[in-house]
């Protein structure tokens, strides 16, 4: 789950992360009064969108005055933020964060994110801080310090300061750093993040380590430890389809493509947007309806398939390992007879009892093309578009 930079900052704050004075504003007259409290005479107004470069896209304003802040509210309020993450359509400006301006001495990076690879949470940071960390990776790796934690130590204070010492920090600034650092993943782990990124992390003239950005994802497996973490989430944010699909459990992504997939399992699922691909199609989504693939799940996948009128054909691509392939196929059909499928089918099951699930799926008398290879659903998905 995806929250916005001011709940991020909520969040850090309780576990002393330091991070700007500010507070999020719904209307002008919100931000005027933000402003008043907030004090001095240098002010940010962030529109607050879950997607990356809002600052390059005119959704980061600087303010010198509380009037200008209520002025470029009313302008950023209600406006269709177009970046290079939230895709053509862009996202509704609904929600500001009102900060106080901050000294910016240095711009750092610093993130936290598991690496799958080794088991282990892992601390990347940069001295090219307020640039894409991908950027960075690409075209200067040696900019990126890397520190991995065990899993039954934890995060240790010399760690730390291996950090701030690779960032090039001297005397208080250390300090302060390796405060920081050390509470940063205290937040991650208390709070069962997936993510945690502060970019740019700030260094200010009087030796402060700051966040000045701060994004954070969390697992959805664990939100039912974090009720008031969940709470933040904003369903504006998300795309109609994925709200109704998390609803019955099913794991689902809207794409751009044309060809609607149900698969069993993230890496088939994965595998079959590649093959899709290959063989000249466009996914139109990733839905993994889960191991048990019976009547009700494949029902309630197409249901959120066939909601996208882009959708101009289905493959449904399923390994009987967990449940048997005629079972699938008889559940299949039967939510094939029970929803009004108005677009071509082709389906592959492979594993356990895969023959007997082809000739149910023949004999149904239904508008099904059955494939036996991945390959070869892949081609005739293609054809049919044809």
């Amino acid at each position: 789950m995806n929250i916005h930079e001011y709940q991020a900052k909520e969040i850090l704050r309780r576990y002393d992360v330091d991070v700007p004075r500010g507070k999020v504003a719904f209307s002008p007259e919100d931000a005027e009064r933000i402003a008043s409290e907030l004090g001095g005479n240098v002010f940010v107004v962030k529109a607050q969108i879950h997607a990356g470069g809002r600052g390059k896209a005119g959704g980061v304003k600087l303010a010198r005055s509380i009037p200008e802040v209520k002025t470029l509210a009313s302008q950023m309020l209600g406006m269709r933020l177009v970046t290079h993450q939230t895709g053509p359509t862009g996202k509704v400006v609904q929600r500001l964060l009102i900060e106080e301006g901050i000294d910016i001495h240095r711009e750092l990076y610093l993130g936290i994110v598991l690496d799958r690879s080794v088991s282990q949470l892992v601390i990347m940071a940069s001295t090219e801080g307020g640039v894409e960390i991908e950027k960075v990776a690409a075209e200067k790796p040696q900019a990126i310090i890397k520190e991995y934690i065990d899993p039954q130590l934890g995060l240790q204070a010399f760690q730390a300061r291996k950090i701030a010492f690779g960032l090039g920090l001297s005397g208080e600034q250390i300090k302060n750093a390796v405060k920081f650092i050390l509470s940063l993943y205290r937040a991650f782990v208390e709070s069962d993040a997936s993510l945690a990124e502060i970019n740019p992390l700030v260094v200010t003239g009087d030796g402060r380590v700051l966040a000045l950005d701060a994004k954070m994802n969390f697992d959805d497996s664990a939100l039912f430890r974090h009720p008031d973490i969940l709470q933040m989430r904003d369903l504006q944010e998300e795309d109609p389809l994925e709200i109704e699909a998390s609803k019955y459990k099913l794991n689902y992504i809207k794409l751009d493509g044309n060809v609607g997939c149900m698969v069993n399992g993230a890496g088939l699922a994965m595998a079959t947007m590649d093959i899709i691909k290959l063989a000249g199609g466009m996914p139109a989504n990733f839905l993994d309806v889960g191991g048990g693939a019976n009547v009700e799940t494949v029902k309630n996948g197409f249901k959120i398939i066939l909601s996208d009128p882009h959708v101009k054909a289905i493959l449904i691509n399923i390994f009987g390992g967990i449940v048997r392939c005629d079972r699938v196929a008889t559940g299949i059909i039967e939510a094939a007879q029970s929803v009004d499928i108005h677009v071509p089918m082709v389906i592959r099951l492979a594993g356990t009892n895969a023959s007997e699930a082809a000739e149910l799926l023949r004999n149904s008398k239904m508008n099904f093309e059955v494939a036996e290879t991945l390959q070869e659903a892949a081609k005739k998905v293609v054809k049919v578009l044809q």
